[in-house]
């Protein structure tokens, strides 16, 4: 855009109007040429990408022949490289002699507008070329096996190589000392990547090495928009590049050694490579806490980079990697900073935070203790009033709930003096990223700005663990990890302030990643304990939760679990504490109004594990015959009918056994009911029901002798009486 033509060249307007218009033509033209020039750049710089958008060479997909696609790779990327040169020459340099530069290398002029480009469009041209081989690399993935595509970004690096030896073209910015260590390293890396990646053909290293080799594109890019913000990501990257792949070390020598050593010096004493220093972390931890310290404010395409090389990595992540991701996934910025001594004791790794409603804290360090932080509701709400009437207690209690949350959320944030404290060590091994919105939140007026911050932070690093469960096995022990976390996440996501999407997202990944997958945690390496305690939790929230979504996903979660325990092949013995933490949950049922569960849950379980029906179902008479809401005692006796319903195909002698220890209780249980029969029509029939259920089950494990034997002359008069063709052959 040359602004001296723009103002002297006359429009098509001011030749085919009157001479009114025509000097307001002038006027305008003044004006563009005076001010408005860098918004017709801009228009131009946010204009030339759609040159490629509009080609639509590889749009035909699989149709196309491979000499065809061949050609259609071809012309693309010839598209491409001149776009691309544009915006390096104008966004990366400038020239100190002129305005016109001519590579000899490259056989080609250089040229850049008389009056210096602006750092907003120099910013925006940088940002097009990220664009741009974020494009390119994910052109790489449609094209057909067998047809190699072009490498856009070895073209990208070979021109800045090229374009920097130019004497008199320099970049557009004196880098300092850091900025411009990690720009060398970072062309002398991606150098000796290239040349190894095409050494050793195709394959999971060759694969490795490309995408690195565009992260590090990205990088450099970075480095050069933002002023010493990137520089430590990219050291880091390089570092791990080495220790992953140390045939490229030897390559990096030719390279302004001095400054490369400099550049590491000055990075270990800024503390950004402390995980370095200690042995016990792999490169691929180190690389992930490098992820988790860019993630929040870089660009889309270098979350892209950063998935890619995530992808090809995930079999490689170890526990620490994943902890350290989870840890950003339940971070909030509510509450306080923990100010105690107590903390001292902690472990290092720990980092403590309160959900809104008065969750207990949790050594993250220790996952173990993880769910004990998805405690929603551990402490009862006295605002939480629920209908006394039990019969109409399944319409009011989700309404009810709704005055409690008010109250609890209030009360939650009186007492949260402990909300979220963390130690230093903790929060900057995290991110320093989130250390810096800690520091700096007491000291703003308001926290919006660092909430959208973060919340865009954890729904990247939620990508990441998706595509860990993607890529890894649902098998693996360390899927107990990511659920005990994501499932207090979503417990903690579900306050008022809480994020939709997030929501959604941590919800959309507990289902299908890892409720419904093909896959389960398996064998004698999974603690029963501690699938005892998740079903603990899950069970408390599956039967407390004010919230439907929650509670669904708890009721979920409890079936993965006990899928998990059952491919454990636990004795009896064994299973007796699971079987209590149905009873206790069926306990809270009948005793406090408060409970929400549904019983058609506890039917799904038994439905799915008979074994659980087979131990509740002596429990479950007595708690008929106990209570005195008759709405509940009607849901409890669906339950038993549903226990019952169970035993057909089951193990016989089994099932007999159970009958016969509870005959007596089951006779007396059938007298009660039918001499106290419900006024509701559909409750009458409901009792009706389950009595001939019973009958029924007596007659198919032939124990009808038994039962004619604890039955009352009383209940054999109400048998007959109510029961009608049912009862028939019982009759004496």
């Amino acid at each position: 855009v040359d602004e001296g033509s723009v103002a002297d060249e006359p429009s098509d307007q001011s030749q085919t109007t009157d001479e009114n218009s025509e000097v307001g033509s002038i006027e305008d033209k003044e004006l563009v040429g005076e001010g408005n020039a860098d918004l017709l750049k801009s228009w131009v710089v946010n204009t030339i990408p759609f040159v490629l958008k509009n080609l639509k060479l590889t749009s035909k997909g699989s149709s196309l022949t491979d000499s065809e696609m061949i050609k259609c790779i071809e012309e693309k990327f010839q598209v491409q490289t001149e776009i691309l040169k544009f915006f390096a020459v104008q966004g990366l340099f400038s020239a100190s002699l002129g305005t016109e530069v001519t590579s000899f290398e490259l056989q080609e002029k250089f040229k850049w507008p008389k009056t210096a480009i602006s750092t907003s469009l120099r910013n925006e041209c940088i940002e097009q070329l990220q664009l741009l081989l974020e494009d390119a690399q994910k052109d790489e993935a449609l094209h057909v096996s067998g047809v190699k595509s072009n490498d856009l970004g070895f073209y990208f690096m070979r021109f800045i190589n090229t374009v920097c030896n130019i004497p008199s073209v320099s970049l557009f910015r004196t880098l300092s000392s850091n900025d411009d260590n990690a720009f060398k390293k970072t062309l002398a890396t991606e150098s000796a990547l290239f040349q190894e990646e095409r050494k050793i053909g195709t394959g999971l290293d060759s694969t490795k090495m490309h995408v690195i080799r565009y992260l590090l594109i990205q990088l450099l890019l970075q480095v050069l928009l933002h002023p010493e913000e990137f520089w430590e990501a990219a050291i880091d990257v390089i570092i791990c590049c080495k220790k992953t792949f140390p045939s490229i070390a030897q390559c990096d020598n030719s390279s302004a050694p001095e400054s490369v050593e400099g550049g590491t010096e000055e990075s270990d004493e800024d503390g950004s490579d402390e995980p370095n220093e200690d042995g016990s972390l792999e490169s691929i931890d180190v690389l992930v806490q490098t992820f988790l310290s860019v993630l929040p404010h870089v660009s889309g395409p270098v979350c892209f980079a950063i998935e890619q090389v995530f992808r090809v990595f995930s079999d490689e992540i170890t526990e620490t990697g994943l902890l350290d991701m989870l840890r950003v996934v339940k971070i909030d910025l509510k509450g306080s900073r923990r100010q105690t001594d107590s903390d001292d004791d902690e472990d290092e790794a720990r980092v403590d935070i309160e959900d809104d409603d008065e969750m207990e804290d949790a050594d993250v360090g220790n996952v173990d203790d993880a769910p004990d932080e998805m405690d929603e509701e551990m402490e009862d709400d006295s605002a939480d009033e629920v209908d006394e009437d039990q019969d109409d207690l399944e319409e009011t209690v989700d309404n009810k709930a709704k005055d409690g949350d008010e109250a609890e959320a209030t009360k939650g944030g009186e007492d949260s003096d402990d909300s979220d404290g963390m130690d230093d060590d903790a929060m900057f091994r995290i991110d320093p990223y989130i250390a810096r919105i800690f520091k700096e939140r007491n000291n703003l007026p308001g926290s919006e700005t660092q909430q959208s911050q973060l919340m865009r932070f954890k729904l990247r690093v939620l990508t990441l663990l998706e595509i860990y469960l993607q890529r890894n096995p649902a098998g693996k022990k360390l899927v107990l990890d990511v659920y005990a976390f994501l499932m207090q996440a979503f417990v903690k996501s579900h306050s008022a302030d809480g994020n939709e999407q997030f929501r959604q997202r941590i919800g959309g990944i507990l289902q299908k990643r890892i409720f419904k997958a093909k896959e389960c945690p398996k064998g004698f390496d999974v603690e029963l304990s501690r699938l005892e305690s998740l079903l603990q939790k899950a069970l408390h929230l599956a039967s407390r939760s004010r919230y439907k979504e929650v509670a669904s996903a708890a009721q979920n979660a409890t079936f993965w679990i006990l899928k998990i325990i059952n491919s454990k092949g636990c004795s009896k013995q064994e299973l007796a504490s699971v079987v209590d933490k149905f009873q206790y949950m069926l306990n809270d049922y009948f005793s406090n109004k408060k409970s929400r569960l549904k019983i058609g849950f506890v039917k799904e379980a038994v439905r799915r594990n008979p074994w659980v029906g087979r131990e509740l179902f002596g429990f479950a008479l007595q708690k008929i015959g106990s209570t005195k809401a008759e709405y509940r005692r009607v849901q409890t006796l669906e339950l038993v009918d549903c226990i019952l319903k169970s035993w057909v195909g089951d193990d016989v002698s089994s099932a007999s056994k159970v009958l016969k220890k509870h005959m007596a209780l089951l006779c007396e249980l059938m007298q009660e009911i039918l001499t106290k029969m419900p006024e509701n029509k559909s409750r009458r029939q409901e009792v009706r029901r389950f009595c001939t259920r019973a009958l029924q089950t007596v007659t198919r494990l032939n124990l009808k002798e038994k039962f004619q034997k604890k039955l009352s002359p009383e209940a054999y008069t109400l048998c007959d009486a109510q029961l009608g063709a049912a009862f028939v052959p019982f009759r004496q």
